[in-house]
């Protein structure tokens, strides 16, 4: 699916009018969207990764909302937020932010092969229209030995915003030629509140089937994927 066909579904239009909405009040609320130190956290102590990791590095945010996501990493060589919505984050005051704004769908990247070395999906793959698509562009745009950093809510309901229902097993389903890092299946302790249930922590309780995912996954080499 391309962007233009994406744009061209009703659901979509309503999920992002959804989508938009929810981040307009909260600009109302909190009367800007600068506070984005908390993001720094979920790109480092999270996932047991030094910030001098990012030093030089060229880093994807999927889904990035218009809070600037990226701000933290002024040590890394680019730092791309790139959303649907992202003209109209632009139009709310992310243009101030100290990263790039590129509007696009994740089922079609606009950037070549090979071109990122970490890519990172908080709080958004769920949201996509065609899972099949958005992963296997997550895969094409990622370098070899490239880090693809995921956190999305397990639950087993769709809704206007996250169509896509998600279990514990989905990265060995989509992702299985990559190398599992870490990975951590956590309770949702709080509703509607993903990145508070990632700090608390707390494991899911054994057959659960709804809580947050959180892992690091490395893109092996052809060399490095063992055959079945």
């Amino acid at each position: 699916m391309n962007s233009k066909s994406a744009a061209g579904s009703s659901s979509l239009s309503f999920k992002e009018f959804f989508e938009l909405c929810y981040w307009k009040t909260v600009k109302l609320f909190s009367k800007s969207l600068t506070k984005n130190s908390h993001y720094k956290y979920f790109y480092t102590d999270n996932f047991s990764i030094p910030e001098e990791f990012y030093k030089d590095k060229t880093i994807l945010d999927i889904g990035c909302g218009p809070r600037g996501s990226l701000e933290w990493a002024d040590m890394a060589k680019e730092r791309i937020g790139m959303d649907p919505l992202a003209d109209q984050y632009l139009k709310m005051g992310a243009k101030e932010h100290k990263m790039s704004y590129v509007k696009a769908y994740v089922e079609n990247i606009p950037f070549p092969d090979n071109y990122f070395d970490v890519i990172c999906s908080f709080n958004s793959l769920d949201h996509v229209e065609n899972m099949e698509h958005a992963c296997k562009e997550i895969k094409r745009t990622l370098k070899n030995d490239g880090l693809f950093l995921l956190i999305v809510d397990i639950h087993t309901m769709p809704t206007l915003t996250e169509p896509q229902t998600m279990n514990w097993n989905f990265i060995r389903e989509y992702f299985p030629e990559f190398e599992v890092l870490d990975e951590k299946h956590l309770e949702r302790t709080e509703t509607y509140k993903i990145y508070s249930n990632v700090r608390n922590s707390k494991p899911a309780k054994e057959g659960a089937v709804t809580g947050v995912l959180t892992t690091k996954l490395k893109k092996l080499t052809p060399q490095g994927i063992k055959k079945s």
